[in-house]
């Protein structure tokens, strides 16, 4: 029987294969969520660099956060990364959102990424 890291190493393999199959040649805005943070990234993954990046962590997100593990804070994450994002020539991107459900946090950021302008 597969142990619970091994599943979910499966299910982001199996995510990031139907991504690729997809992306026709655009970035990826990857999401990792932990216990007490967000992080957000745009990667080209032809070049393999991250152009716009974002996080909890960040100052300007920290400093209006109590807690960096709200939906509230997703959403500070999600309209500075694709701030960031748009600042770097990027309009398009395929969503990748790892092994996670597309519910909470996650849909949170998500949804204020296309507030900021990117389209996905």
């Amino acid at each position: 029987m597969a142990s619970n890291h091994q599943s979910i190493e499966r299910r982001k393999v199996r995510v990031r294969r139907s991504l690729k199959a997809r992306a026709k040649g655009r970035p990826r805005l990857s999401v990792f969520r932990s216990d007490k943070n967000i992080y957000a990234q745009v990667i080209d993954d032809s070049s393999g660099r991250t152009l716009a990046a974002a996080s909890t962590l960040d100052k300007d997100v920290k400093s209006q956060q109590k807690s960096g593990s709200t939906a509230a804070a997703a959403e500070l994450v999600g309209k500075l990364v694709a701030e960031r994002a748009v600042k770097a020539g990027v309009a398009e991107v395929v969503f990748d959102r790892g092994a996670y459900l597309f519910h909470g946090r996650v849909k949170a950021l998500a949804d204020a990424a296309r507030e900021g302008g990117l389209q996905f």
